[in-house]
């Protein structure tokens, strides 16, 4: 009988307890911020590494366009420039990004006999398998292009961005004629 009764006595005291941990409201506001805090604080990072690639692909366009005058000027071709001093040149203007970049850059640059056959290589955003260096002569039509691979750290962004290997290969490229020059 006593031990009925102590179990008894118990198990109101239990359901005391749990009734009262129900009623509860004092941690439900540290609870609610603990499921929501992981998706916002991913979102938060993915928007501002989103936010990191366009600087970088903004930066690598206007620093291809910015070099690049240099062949078109007939810079490069006269002071006997090599694909690596452009790539120098390409990453200079972009040492914001840190010593990577001569890393992480490639430089292909190509002439072509017109403006169309430029237009289909440039939309190809494929890294080619070998960069090639041709910056032509005065009134050559030249294309260059840039490939920067961005490592990605946000999940969210390696699947949505496509990217091989949690990396994100920015592209950028411009084409002209090169002005008359003295060669």
């Amino acid at each position: 009988m006593a031990h009925s009764f102590i179990l008894d006595r118990a198990r109101r005291r239990l359901a005391r307890l749990a009734g009262r941990f129900a009623r509860a409201e004092r941690g439900a506001t540290a609870v609610e911020f603990a499921l929501v805090a992981l998706p916002f604080l991913v979102l938060v990072f993915a928007l501002l590494e989103l936010g990191l690639v366009i600087l970088v692909s903004l930066g690598l366009e206007n620093a291809v366009i910015d070099a690049g005058r240099t062949i078109r000027t007939g810079q490069v071709q006269t002071t006997g420039g090599t694909a690596a001093t452009f790539k120098t040149a390409v990453c200079d203007k972009m040492s914001w990004i840190g010593p990577t970049c001569s890393s992480a850059l490639q430089v292909d640059v190509r002439t072509f006999s017109d403006f169309a056959a430029t237009s289909t290589s440039a939309s190809n955003t494929t890294v080619p398998t070998s960069m090639t260096w041709n910056p032509g002569v005065s009134g050559s039509i030249v294309l260059v292009r840039a490939y920067y691979t961005w490592p990605l750290i946000t999940p969210l962004l390696q699947t949505g961005l496509q990217s091989a290997n949690g990396k994100r290969i920015i592209y950028a490229a411009t084409a002209f004629t090169n002005e008359p020059y003295e060669e």
